[in-house]
């Protein structure tokens, strides 16, 4: 098994960032390589994710010559404000106009370098959405796509119908939010974020429910930059059948898909949020490509 290792921290410079989405200031860090910067990578995080997990991807990214902005969505890790049941966020917010904030943040901060997006699970399955496309300069969504439950494998598909159909309603209802910590599941969440979440996993015309009807008009032609879609091959929460219908969202970009196998890389799993693990950096020269 391999790893990849920083081999000198001080190839990277680390500096704690803030910006506003909607109002709402978000907490970020920005890693800088010492040297050149020869793109800048906002990395949107995955649902139910904080920035400080991507810390390590970041720092290789960064040595690697590439500026990387990893931040918290609002009512979220670091970007929390008070307590969680008073917390306004939706999915929508952290989709689309935080992400957009992040894009528009690290743009001011290195105009002449080129601007890469990359987005994990939720952090690349909004893009369409969002304004300006034409400034993105290249895309990596890794592990994202939009995916029914009964797409899932079993046995994991028992725990996600529960989790959508029981334990995740009731929880919300009872609490104001969803207990993540409480249920085992992980950090808590805004309610609004969950709600969303469910219609978008259980609806297949999800767009059409309460939960996402504030949703902005698609642009499915505005991303005409290089798209790379790298699914895992152990993913059950998201399978590369699901990474691959996000081809259907931008229809002029030139796409290259990769599948990564746990035993291409000497590992026994890599899975979901496993991808952006250290343990399994010996992958990660394959998600940039």
């Amino acid at each position: 098994m391999s790893y990849i290792q920083i081999a000198d921290p001080s190839q990277v410079i680390e500096t704690d960032v803030s910006f506003l989405s909607g109002g709402q200031p978000l907490m970020g860090r920005l890693y800088r390589p010492s040297q050149r910067v020869r793109a800048i990578a906002v990395l949107n995080a995955a649902t139910a994710v904080r920035q400080r997990f991507y810390r390590p991807f970041a720092q290789w990214l960064a040595t690697q010559g590439v500026a990387c902005l990893t931040y918290d969505y609002r009512d979220f890790g670091a970007s929390q404000r008070g307590p969680m049941r008073d917390a306004g966020a939706t999915m929508l917010d952290w989709g689309i106009h935080d992400a957009q904030a992040a894009r528009d943040f690290a743009k001011a901060e290195f105009p002449d370098a080129p601007l890469w997006l990359i987005g994990h699970s939720l952090g690349g399955l909004l893009t369409s959405f969002q304004r300006d496309l034409s400034q993105i300069d290249r895309v990596i969504a890794v592990a994202s796509g939009f995916v029914h439950v009964s797409e899932h494998p079993w046995p994991y598909q028992a725990l996600a119908r529960f989790f959508w159909h029981v334990g995740g309603p009731i929880g919300a209802k009872v609490a104001g939010y969803l207990p993540g910590k409480l249920m085992r599941f992980g950090p808590d969440l805004p309610a609004d974020v969950y709600w969303q979440w469910r219609a978008l996993c259980t609806k297949r015309e999800f767009a059409a429910t309460p939960e996402w009807r504030d949703l902005p008009p698609e642009d499915l032609t505005g991303l005409r930059a290089p798209m790379r879609l790298v699914a895992v091959a152990d993913d059950v929460m998201v399978p590369p059948r699901a990474v691959w219908r996000l081809m259907e969202r931008h229809l002029e970009a030139p796409m290259a898909q990769k599948v990564l196998k746990p035993e291409d890389y000497g590992l026994g799993a890599i899975g979901h949020i496993g991808v952006f693990d250290p343990a399994n950096s010996a992958c990660w020269g394959d998600i940039v490509g």
